[in-house]
């Protein structure tokens, strides 16, 4: 487990620092004066440095209501403890992480700008200097992560006695609420997707051919589109990174010469005709025209009517809820279970409310344990919307919302009386460090609110 208990929020700037020159200062590229602001041990953090990261949040569209080059200050400040006591472990780095993280990083700030040329200007730099600046970041960032991991696991192990001990001591208030959970269980059917496929190809064929015989394609979007992001900007994209996309999509996409309109392509979002605009290596800006399959009254019907069968039977005795699901449900995930759903992100078999479809939880709200819901129009968890699928659903267990309790909630008790273990290690190693750790910081940030008081006896004067 990778522990990272001072990742640097989202924040926007609110407050601008003033510098003096020095005897240390120097330019960098752009012009701006350059200076250490900060020494810690045997590394150093420049004004340079802050403003990178700044720069880099604000190309990532983050924002703050705080003053950021404070904050980004001390949280720098606080790695490079993690960092030298990192190298004095002998710690390596995870290459395959950082290569990951690298690649995620450009692909968002390549498609957040508008392309290679786009970045190094914002940034002022070539790209391989950026690429090569970013590795060596996230090198320092893989081992400040480990060196957190291995003090956050060096907490003895916890017994009943422990967690006992910690709802002995703490305040009524401060102990976890656990939510209303929800154990349920689902039939499932879905409508005639063949002839509701069929029908949105038809349809895209039409368009397709109304754009090869001189209408244009971004008017058809607008009419037609169902992406409302680039509907009413003709289908447009913008120029991005092929990686965000369905691979279907991107495959088909730079396949294109630009101007040729695509055949139909199929992702889990829906259906797409496909306009390329333009590439620029592995990047390109695209029109596309999406539809999704649309289901009749007379789908919804048909289905509402088999489901109700089944209520009908479960409810009369003649067959059991998991029987019937095995049998009837036309879910893969659930019906080998019995029905019985799980949580597709955590394989959990209890649900909080907002963990829940708002359909199904509308369905089974009034519900009480054992009770099944009339048949409802759902979604399922396919594509980024998901598909149309009708259900019942059944009420296996109610877990009601309750302060958490050492007979019923003990797992989540343990967890949280180890997270509190681990930032108290977490918290007692910096504060040794900052005391026991040459330290200097510059009087330009003496104003800042530090969340630390260490750090105010570390200004030069």
């Amino acid at each position: 487990m990778r522990f990272n208990f001072f990742c640097i929020k989202a924040l926007m700037i609110t407050a601008a620092l003033t510098s003096t020159a020095v005897a240390f200062a120097q330019k960098y590229s752009g012009g701006v004066v350059d200076k250490t602001v900060a020494v810690i041990g045997n590394e150093v953090i420049t004004i340079s440095n802050i403003e990178e990261e700044v720069r880099m949040m604000r190309a990532q569209g983050l924002s703050s209501d705080r003053n950021l080059r404070c904050e980004l200050l001390e949280s720098m400040m606080e790695s490079k403890l993690f960092l030298m006591q990192a190298r004095l472990d002998s710690l390596t780095v995870n290459q395959d992480m950082v290569e990951g993280e690298m690649s995620q990083r450009i692909d968002q700030i390549r498609t957040s700008l508008g392309g290679d040329a786009e970045v190094e200007e914002y940034f002022g730099k070539p790209l391989y200097r950026l690429r090569q600046e970013w590795r060596e970041t996230l090198q320092d960032q893989s081992l400040t992560q480990q060196e957190q991991g291995q003090i956050a696991s060096n907490i003895p192990e916890l017994t009943p006695y422990d967690v006992k001990q910690y709802l002995d001591t703490a305040d009524v208030e401060d102990l976890p609420v656990v939510p209303i959970k929800y154990r349920l269980s689902q039939i499932c059917i879905y409508p005639d997707r063949e002839a509701a496929n069929m029908a949105v190809k038809e349809k895209l064929l039409s368009l397709r051919e109304r754009i090869m015989a001189g209408e244009k394609f971004s008017t058809l979007a607008r009419l037609y589109s169902e992406d409302p992001g680039s509907a009413r900007k003709g289908g447009e994209l913008g120029l991005a990174s092929k990686s965000i996309f369905w691979p279907a999509f991107s495959d088909a996409a730079m396949s294109l010469r630009p101007g040729v309109i695509s055949q139909i392509v199929e992702t889990p979002d829906g259906f797409h005709i496909i306009e390329v605009l333009e590439k620029k290596g592995d990047m390109f800006n695209a029109r596309h025209i999406l539809l999704k399959p649309q289901y009749t009254r007379d789908d919804r019907d048909k289905a509402f009517h088999t489901l109700d069968s089944l209520r009908n039977e479960i409810i009369s005795g003649a067959v059991t809820f998991p029987l019937a699901a095995r049998f009837y449900s036309e879910d893969p995930a659930t019906r080998t279970n019995g029905g019985q759903m799980a949580d597709p992100g955590t394989g959990s078999a209890y649900f909080e409310i907002d963990q829940l479809k708002p359909q199904d939880y509308e369905a089974i709200r009034n519900l009480k344990e054992g009770e099944m819901s009339e048949p409802v129009e759902s979604l399922d968890n396919e594509g980024r919307s998901g598909n149309t699928v009708y259900k019942i659903i059944r009420v296996d267990k109610i877990l009601p919302a309750h302060t958490a309790t050492f007979s019923e909630d003990y797992s989540q008790l343990l967890s949280q009386v180890r997270q509190n273990l681990q930032i108290k290690a977490i918290d007692k190693f910096i504060e040794e460090k900052i005391k026991t750790t040459y330290i200097v910081i510059d009087p330009i940030f003496r104003e800042c609110e530090f969340n630390r008081g260490g750090w105010a006896s570390k200004f030069r004067e």
